[in-house]
């Protein structure tokens, strides 16, 4: 049997096997990663001196285990996951391997908001605008790429809502977005400008605890309602007049679905800056390894984190002492993949 049937309530799903199978070895590889990352750094630990420090207050590794290693990992595995998550829904909604949230706006408008900060920071005797010192960057990023989403969403919209439009004029604001953070960019103080950069490249240094509990409270409460929705993301597949005679409400579903995605990328890039082909990447190999007809959400998810989390040990061990943005890392590994998918849609 390839399917176990799940029932909650008065609802009920069909669960493929052999995708319950490739999440719980994602989620595996996911535990032997995130130990990895707390035992290896500056100060070389055993997975006994871990388990010490995250239980022991007193114990000398405390405040390395509980204060700079596990929040940054949970904050990588978090947002990759938001990511992964956002574009598994994307993809299925557009029905397109190449959709992510890069095209809703979100990850560019949020950068611009960023930079337009720091840039704003620079002008300023003491270094720290009202805006920024007010808001904070998590803030400014949440509510650019909002404003990002928003402005993609209402430019695509024509009495209904067109994945392959939605498409098009996400690359084309996109490009706006870009070349405004550029302008930005060039325009802004030196100093100002390296420490936007860091952030625009998708950084985990210096994670913490404030970093990682919106992006939890994001997935615990996205999570559940992104699953309620699989239904209708398995009739937006087909073709308006087919979701239409499935009696779904099509309009309705691809709104609250690209809502639920907008949100998802945006708390995530919030927390660490546009990591790139992440939300690309992870749902394709997802759709794969599970073998399904579209992105499987949940598999979609963890595979992100794992993707995340690994790139994120890479980016602090390879080149030691100097530690990469995870966003470089990222890009490296989601480039060949980019044109992979790119080559694949040709023939």
């Amino acid at each position: 049997m390839s399917t176990l049937p799940l029932r909650v309530g008065g609802m009920s799903w069909q669960v493929r096997l052999r995708g319950l199978t490739v999440t719980l070895t994602a989620l595996l590889i996911l535990a032997v990663l995130m130990a990895m990352s707390m035992r290896i750094g500056d100060l070389q630990m055993t997975l006994g001196e871990v388990v010490e420090g995250t239980f022991d207050v007193n114990s000398a590794a405390h405040f390395i285990v509980m204060e700079l290693r596990l929040p940054r990992a949970l904050t990588g595995a978090l947002v990759g996951a938001a990511l992964a998550l956002s574009g598994a829904i994307i993809q299925s909604i557009a029905r397109n391997p190449l959709a992510s949230p890069e095209i809703l706006g979100v990850t560019t408008g949020a950068s611009v908001t960023v930079v337009a900060g720091v840039v704003a920071s620079g002008s300023v005797t003491g270094g720290v605008s009202g805006l920024l010192s007010t808001l904070g960057i998590p803030a400014l990023a949440l509510l650019g790429g909002l404003i990002g989403a928003a402005v993609v969403y209402g430019l695509a919209w024509r009495r209904g809502l067109d994945g392959y439009r939605l498409v098009l004029v996400g690359i084309g604001v996109a490009a706006v977005f870009t070349n405004v953070k550029f302008w930005l960019l060039t325009v802004g103080d030196v100093n100002d400008t390296s420490r936007a950069m860091v952030w625009i490249s998708g950084s985990l240094n210096a994670r913490g605890w404030e970093h990682v509990t919106p992006t939890a409270l994001a997935l615990v409460v996205l999570v559940p309602l992104t699953l309620l929705g699989t239904r209708s993301l398995d009739a937006l597949r087909f073709g308006d007049d087919t979701v239409t005679a499935l009696g779904v409400r099509m309009n309705l579903a691809r709104a609250l679905m690209i809502l639920a995605a907008v949100l998802l990328a945006a708390v995530a890039t919030a927390s660490a800056g546009p990591i790139a082909f992440v939300a690309l990447a992870a749902p394709q190999i997802a759709l794969r390894l599970a073998r399904s007809a579209q992105p499987p959400l949940l598999c979609s998810a963890v595979i992100g984190a794992v993707l995340t989390t690994g790139s994120d040990l890479i980016a602090r061990t390879v080149f030691s002492p100097i530690e990469l943005p995870v966003g470089i890392v990222t890009a490296v590994l989601g480039a060949p993949y980019l044109i992979h998918l790119i080559w694949r849609a040709r023939k």
